[in-house]
């Protein structure tokens, strides 16, 4: 569990990182600004800063650059619809640990988070392996483990499994698959989930994702 601070001017866009992060075990604090931002930083310690670049007022550059000063371990993952490569080497050099253009995937944001906490982490890390039942989801090498037999993994194939088995028994709508796996963008009358949900079943020993009718889907131990 890490303390993670969310800095977008969007609140929308705070409440869904807000959401996804809570969801996986992390204690979560948003800001809409970033003179507001950098007090709550001044007043307790972050393990990771997830900022909007393009903000009224004080711009996250801006934000950036104050809490490296304040502190050179800061760990800044930049979260942006600012696409260009100028705009990522700015950051990356200026100290930024990571940069995500948006529209972005939730479960892609999810990983960068895993990979910065870890990477960045004294403590040897216990969260390469998700195991749910006899599967095994192996979160570095992106490697599915169903039965004995080890199945590497295309990027969206790993994005979707991840979420499923991290919300094992419950059930995941088509919409929130879309938009957590493939970004807020895509066209929801795509059958693209579908496609992909058969993809995992061709690939799992046994068949684990359950078809829930008129909802979406389900993955079972």
């Amino acid at each position: 569990m890490a303390r993670v601070l969310v800095v977008d001017d969007e609140p929308r866009i705070c409440r869904f990182v807000s959401r996804a992060l809570t969801a996986h075990g992390h204690v979560v604090e948003t800001s809409t600004g970033g003179a507001d931002a950098l007090a709550r930083a001044a007043e307790r310690s972050f393990d990771l800063v997830v900022l909007d670049l393009l903000m009224p007022g004080m711009d996250g550059f801006a934000v950036l650059n104050g809490l490296l000063e304040r502190d050179g371990s800061s760990k800044v993952l930049v979260l942006s619809a600012v696409g260009d490569v100028e705009a990522k080497v700015q950051c990356l050099r200026g100290g930024a640990v990571d940069y995500l253009a948006k529209p972005f995937a939730i479960a892609e944001l999810l990983a960068r988070v895993d990979a910065r906490l870890v990477a960045h982490s004294a403590v040897p890390s216990t969260s390469r392996w998700l195991r749910v039942g006899a599967v095994e989801l192996d979160l570095q090498r992106r490697e599915l483990n169903a039965g004995g037999r080890r199945t590497a993994l295309s990027e969206r194939e790993f994005l979707l499994l991840s979420h499923l088995m991290r919300r094992a028994d419950e059930v995941c709508t088509r919409d929130e698959l879309l938009a957590e796996v493939w970004g807020f963008c895509f066209d929801p009358r795509s059958n693209v989930v579908d496609v992909y949900v058969r993809r995992l079943r061709s690939k799992l020993a046994r068949e684990h994702i359950e078809t829930v009718r008129n909802v979406g889907y389900c993955f079972s131990a």
